[in-house]
């Protein structure tokens, strides 16, 4: 063998087992910090489930190259800010948001952290983004509501109740998701029907709202979404039947716990869109680049026992768009 080559292949089966060394460095841990609501919503649960299943889809495994640090704030105003301080201070590589709050109290910690939010309402008018189609900054994510739903919920309580003459809109004035307040009040003047501004705080409000609503006759009600009614629906689905109001809500576990009639967003599937995102920025892409999405999946649940208490027969029209039908 000729002294050059000879050097040459010394050459190659030094480098070889640095080479190896190199394959068989473990990958680098990734930290995504995730702020939620109640650790016992079904959302909630569901949602952190689908996404983080979504993610070991797309290569990321909790304690293999990721870990997952969980915040569940709830409906506490401070108790979130308190959470997303914490949060910001793991210094993860990104952030899960789950609401609007969640997100809103990110952004004042931090401006550098890349934050997704997953079902976060209005992002421009709440300030969160300055625009859909590249909002810049450090947070993108997908949006919970279209504006117009609003009058769809009204549309559909008084397809199902004959006579409607008044809808009292329920609300937590701290937490709520005002923006859908116009398409409410649209819709209303066009069906004729009265609304009642119902701010509440706590279930005795909730319970002295719906009392009042029910002491006559024609009398509906529309619940905007917010952690804070997620935390109370007890209170609003139990007044609701004893004072044999109807009412319409935006998720369907209201109406598996005994409400009448849910239209809205599939927020499971919404958690499941946002780890396409999570994953592109993890690999380099930058959130102000990516668009603000809408959902895509929408579900209307009817329950038929508590239309059956309430003394209403559900029209054909509604039972044949549901989703769900609980008998």
């Amino acid at each position: 063998m000729r002294r050059r080559q000879f050097i040459a292949g010394l050459g190659s089966a030094a480098a070889w087992p640095m080479m190896a060394q190199a394959q068989q460095q473990p990958e680098r841990m990734r930290r995504i910090g995730m702020l939620g609501l109640r650790e016992n919503d079904p959302v909630t649960k569901s949602g952190l489930s689908a996404f983080t299943q979504a993610l070991a889809d797309l290569g990321w495994t909790d304690g293999r190259n990721v870990r997952m640090d969980h915040r569940a704030g709830g409906g506490d105003i401070n108790r979130i800010r308190a959470l997303a301080h914490e949060l910001v201070s793991l210094q993860p590589d990104i952030i899960l948001a789950a609401s609007t709050p969640a997100t809103a109290a990110l952004q004042r910690e931090t401006r550098t952290i890349p934050i997704v939010f997953a079902n976060a309402a209005d992002p421009v008018a709440s300030g969160i983004v300055p625009r859909l189609n590249r909002p810049g900054g450090n947070i993108t994510g997908f949006a919970l509501f279209e504006a117009s739903l609003g009058g769809k919920w009204l549309e559909l309580l008084s397809e199902i109740v004959p006579g409607l003459k008044r809808v009292a809109i329920m609300f937590n004035p701290d937490t709520a998701l005002m923006y859908l307040m116009p398409s409410l009040e649209t819709a209303a003047r066009s069906l004729k029907v009265a609304t009642i501004i119902a701010p509440v705080h706590s279930d005795l409000e909730i319970e002295t709202a719906i009392i009042a609503l029910g002491l006559e006759p024609g009398g509906g009600l529309a619940v905007l979404p917010d952690g804070f009614m997620v935390g109370h629906r007890a209170s609003i689905v139990s007044a609701a039947a004893r004072t044999n109001v109807p009412a319409v809500y935006w998720q369907s576990f209201f109406v598996g716990d005994g409400g009448l009639l849910s239209y809205g967003p599939d927020q499971v599937d919404t958690y499941r869109r946002a780890t396409t995102y999570v994953d592109r920025i993890l690999r380099g892409a930058k959130p102000g680049d990516l668009p603000v999405q809408f959902p895509v999946k929408y579900e209307m649940v009817v329950n038929l026992k508590t239309a059956k208490a309430l003394g209403l027969t559900v029209p054909q029209s509604i039972l044949l768009r549901a989703d769900e039908v609980i008998e």
